[in-house]
């Protein structure tokens, strides 16, 4: 009999131990993730009392793969619009967070003696606090629908991203002998030129392909679809230097953006959990006893750096970003813990072979210490606002409570803001689309045709060719470049309103004229031997030709509307089927009360109970706003509304009513059948035998529904199907019936 091979015998036991593990877990209502790095801990060769995986190597291949599925998935839940939605409280926090406790990791490192790449890469693990764990503890603790839990989510989803970039410049650091500010700020470059590249070219082009083939895909082939693509744009980000998780986030982001964002999630959960849980098991691989007693003053060093340092640093970042003091202090102190993504960088660290080995399992034990006083230190956040507040003077209180990041500003200057950073966001789009375009032409087109017209007098042919096939292709891009936004309400208030608007106006256009004929120079010049002159000539008319060409204008508008229309699919179709949450909510978010959305369980006691019989604003002093049902919004429902299983319900409220409610939601639930099993129905065939007492009876004399709880459903007269049975009928010796019900009703019935 032929043998499996040993990755086959690794994934089984990895599998049965990690399912044993996180059955135990979830009894103690722990976070799985520790579950799964116990359960390494237990197959990993350090621990010599149980079986060991043979092929570690295999195993952790399997993990870089989880790494991407993981990552693709956190994409598919991540939009860039919901960042810019946020406005800049969030991002002034988590951007504060990660300098202040990467600086307070590297700083440690140094105290330790550890090497720079050690310190470095400690102070990444040490400023990302995990999603997914503090999301469970918010959720056993019943505050995820309070409002400063929205807030911690919102640094947390940024903090995600930001860990994507941190990984890139990790890479590149690793990378170079003696890293530099210059090899720095071109490592944020190249990140930047080809975010918004693949952005825009994939919001451009995916949805556009997934629309024209939508007829065409079922549940099997859009899964294939999307790994597919998943793993293609993993691969090309290797290529251009960045790690393939980066890719993976960036595909699944662009794909979020789609209408199937959602379908994409719910096919691929069950790959990433399968993934996702093999890296989580290849963490626990790495844990090493005999390591962690040696450094046990690092790992409480560490521990006491996360706690202290979140608490403090944290309630700062959150105050810059304009919380009052007690709702910073919740944030904070929420945060203070490391997860997944601490043990992705050390991964990362690990494979470019720039950490020591001691740093994963040290890590690695910091995040379990860490993440089982998670619960405690959210509940440790308003006893220690309450003694801060009772030795602190009330002055110094009010004071903290009114700190704001945000200053007014007057009409006009908020005008040529928005003006300012409207041209300059849409330059920085279009100057990157036309510098791709011109390296993909001179990369491949360029030599293609030299190929096919060699020979020196032909070279010029080619050239020229290439060249005017650039200038065609880019010309959308130039002149939306120049054009867009010189028709804008901002550019002809500002125009109107002071004859001193309209000469920085007018420059503003000359510097996008510029910056167009500055591509234009560089084509000529590089496919040329014109002299300057003649070059800046001909880039000043090719502009002006493509500013003032008709069917350029007619590309350009119609590759902006479709941009737009694929960017907008996802929000215009949860607008059609009632999934877009009310315009109002935004006015509500600066006082205690705001609106979470509750899914009614499909065993909830109040199912069939109408608005007025629950009576909501009495019990908990909550309304609901919205039903969302089936694809459909039922806005200011009327209190004869029903409630039904798998309703979604808006609900306007406080902090404190919103989760006494959603208790109340959770707990009056219909409690689960004991005897589940035994109540199964079953269908049995009776004869009315001379001596039954139900001969010369009725169906409803009988009292077959009623004393015995069981249902006839036909009489069995030879025909093919049965008959119906007449509940006038008498019943007649020698008749055949078929009945229902439980088996112990059954018996009775039989036994009668």
């Amino acid at each position: 009999m032929a043998e499996l091979p040993t990755l086959i015998d690794d994934l089984a036991l990895i599998l049965v131990s990690a399912g044993i593990v996180t059955i135990i877990f979830k009894r103690l209502k722990q976070p799985l993730v520790l579950g799964y790095i116990v359960a390494g801990f237990l197959v990993s060769p350090h621990m010599p009392y149980t079986a060991s995986v043979a092929d570690t190597e295999n195993v952790h291949l399997w993990a870089d793969i989880g790494v991407m599925f993981l990552l693709f998935s956190l994409g598919l839940d991540f939009s860039f619009k919901k960042i810019l939605k946020m406005g800049a409280s969030p991002i002034i926090s988590s951007l504060t967070i990660i300098f202040f406790m990467s600086m307070l990791g590297i700083v440690v490192g140094h105290l330790f003696g550890w090497s720079k790449m050690d310190c470095i890469f400690l102070g990444g693990m040490l400023a990302m606090s995990s999603t997914t764990i503090i999301y469970k503890a918010f959720d056993d603790l019943g505050l995820r629908q309070q409002q400063f839990a929205g807030m911690v989510m919102s640094v947390l989803i940024l903090e995600d991203i930001l860990a994507i970039v941190m990984m890139v410049m990790l890479s590149a650091i690793a990378s170079g002998n003696d890293p530099d500010g210059g090899q720095m700020l071109g490592s944020i470059v190249k990140i930047a030129f080809f975010l918004v590249l693949w952005l825009v070219v994939g919001i451009f082009a995916i949805p556009q392909f997934l629309r024209k083939v939508r007829h065409l895909i079922n549940s099997e082939v859009l899964l294939i679809v999307s790994l597919g693509l998943c793993c293609a744009m993993a691969v090309f980000s290797t290529k251009v230097g960045f790690s393939s998780a980066f890719g993976a986030f960036i595909m699944g982001s662009i794909l979020a953006e789609t209408i199937e964002a959602e379908h994409i999630e719910k096919l691929v959960e069950p790959v990433k959990n399968l993934f996702g849980a093999i890296f989580f098991v290849s963490v626990g691989m790495l844990v090493d006893l005999d390591i962690l007693i040696d450094y046990a003053l690092p790992i409480i060093a560490l521990v006491l750096t996360i706690l202290i340092g979140q608490s403090i640093l944290g309630t700062l970042a959150f105050m810059l970003g304009g919380e009052s003091l007690k709702s910073a202090m919740r944030c904070g102190f929420s945060m203070a813990q490391i997860g997944e993504f601490s043990f992705i960088i050390a991964s990362l660290g690990l494979s470019l072979g720039v950490i020591s080995d001691f740093l994963y399992p040290v890590v690695v034990a910091v995040s379990v210490i860490t993440t089982f006083l998670t619960p405690y230190m959210i509940r440790l956040a308003t006893p220690a606002y309450n003694k801060l507040e009772h030795y602190l003077p009330s002055k110094i209180i009010m004071l903290l409570n009114q700190m704001s990041m945000s200053q007014p500003a007057s009409t006009e200057q908020s005008k040529w803001k928005r003006l300012l950073t409207q041209m300059a966001v849409n330059t920085l789009i279009y100057s990157i689309l036309t510098s791709a375009t011109i390296a993909v032409m001179f990369t491949f087109v360029l030599p293609f045709m030299r190929k096919v017209l060699p020979g020196w007098e032909l070279h010029w042919y080619a050239n020229a060719i290439t060249g005017l096939l650039t200038v065609i292709f880019i010309a959308p891009f130039l002149r939306a470049m120049v054009m867009k936004k010189n028709r804008s309400e901002e550019f002809r208030a500002l125009w109107a309103e002071s004859n001193h608007n309209r000469l920085p106006l007018i420059f503003t256009i000359l510097v996008r004229i510029v910056i167009a004929v500055a591509f234009i120079f560089y084509i000529c010049h590089y496919l040329s031997r014109f002299t300057n002159a003649v070059i800046l000539t001909i880039g000043l008319i090719v502009v002006t030709l493509i500013v003032l060409s008709r069917t350029v204008k007619h590309r350009s508008i119609r590759l902006e509307r479709l941009f737009v229309l694929n960017l907008r699919s996802r929000d215009i179709e949860a607008q059609v089927h009632g999934k877009k949450r009310p315009l109002y909510e935004g006015r509500l978010l600066d006082r205690d009360v705001h609106i979470t959305i509750f899914d009614v369980p499909m065993n909830s006691r109040w199912m069939g109970s109408t608005l007025k019989q629950l009576n909501f604003g009495q019990k908990y002093g909550v309304h609901v706003s919205s039903i969302l049902r089936a694809g459909n919004r039922l806005n200011i429902p009327d209190g004869d509304y029903i409630i039904f299983p798998g309703d979604k319900l808006e609900v306007i409220g406080s902090d404190q009513q919103l989760a006494t409610f959603g208790s109340a939601l959770v707990e009056e639930v219909l409690s689960e059948d004991a005897h589940l099993e035994e109540r199964e129905m079953k269908l049995r065939q009776l004869i009315i035998g001379k001596d039954s007492p139900f001969i010369g009876k009725t169906l409803i004399e009988s009292g077959i529904r009623n004393v015995y709880s069981c249902m006839v459903v036909g009489l069995e007269e030879g025909k093919e199907n049965l008959s119906s049975f007449n509940p006038h009928r008498r019943f007649l010796e020698g008749d055949i019936i078929w009945i229902v019900g439980e088996q112990e009703s059954l018996n009775a019935l039989l036994n009668s």
